[in-house]
């Protein structure tokens, strides 16, 4: 039995499969550091079959942990698996950060708050708009489409190499979002004011297609989750193209706040040493 006049100390984590390449210690260290707070926070390498008897111990207290991350390819599951799923974790049916309380596991989707503040820092003003193209109908796009959607963006045309799949987020994301394929982009642009790939198009330096970005609205803002590299060739394209851009590790790194704050205890702030840090390990690696 633990003293009670012991400090308690929270332990969270980040898991996925592979969950190596996993820059959120860096940021939630830096946190705990800065704001001069006990815990740690650690990956958790876990394979698809020893998920369920991992979130069991996370229920049980076994494992030690008031809660972490979720990344590919547990987000489903973990959503699944959780008491008290809230209303964004629903309608995306994933979940990316999970906490324990009053003896229940919460859970919730932060990678639409983690967009949507990544672009009120860096383009304030960006949603003064009526139209939005998002192109890519993938696991990725649902919380981008959610948050522009709930931010108020009356149009969001989503445009995929298969509209199938994108019909499917039509549905599930309501009458704003229409579904098209890749032929209709050019014209689902026009006048648009946010342009957002959520595609792996450039990944890792790897070429991509060419896009005219002129029938987007003018002062459209062009943005890619991808952060690796920072300045992706599509961004690199639209800001060629005369287009405001905005990378992709903002929304890494705000998306991990709302989390930090329910295992820690308090609100950390995304500033430029933060940033300066990641890029030096992206650099370094």
């Amino acid at each position: 039995m633990r003293d009670s006049r012991e400090t308690f100390v929270p332990h969270a984590f980040v898991t996925g499969y592979p969950v190596k390449h996993s820059r959120s210690p860096l940021i939630h260290s830096y946190w705990l550091e800065t704001l001069g707070l006990e815990g740690s926070y650690t990956r958790q390498e876990v394979v698809p079959e020893n998920f369920a008897g991992f979130i069991a111990g996370l229920k049980s207290g076994e494992s030690g942990f008031v809660g972490g991350n979720i990344t590919i390819p547990h987000k489903e599951t973990a959503f699944k698996l959780a008491d008290r799923p809230d209303a964004l974790s629903q309608e995306l049916g994933a979940s990316n950060t999970l906490w324990m309380e009053d003896g229940r596991l919460h859970a919730t989707n932060t990678d639409g708050y983690g967009f949507l503040a990544n672009l009120d820092a860096t383009a304030p003003g960006w949603d003064k708009t009526d139209r939005a193209v998002i192109l890519g109908a993938g696991g990725a796009s649902r919380a981008i489409i959610q948050a522009v959607r709930d931010r108020g963006i009356a149009e969001i045309h989503v445009v995929n190499r298969t509209a199938a799949r994108a019909q499917e987020l039509a549905d599930r994301f309501g009458p704003k979002v229409h579904a098209h394929a890749m032929e209709a982009l050019a014209e689902v642009s026009k006048g648009a004011g946010l342009f957002v790939n959520t595609t792996s198009l450039g990944m890792d330096g790897e070429a991509a297609p060419d896009f005219d970005f002129s029938p987007l609205a003018s002062g459209a803002l062009v943005t890619d989750i991808v952060y690796v590299p920072l300045v992706t060739p599509i961004l690199r394209q639209a800001q060629d193209q005369g287009f405001a851009i905005a990378d992709g590790l903002g929304m890494l790194l705000h998306q991990a706040a709302p989390g930090f704050e329910k295992w820690f205890g308090k609100r950390p702030v995304v500033d430029a040493e933060l940033r300066r840090r990641i890029l030096a390990d992206m650099e370094a690696h």
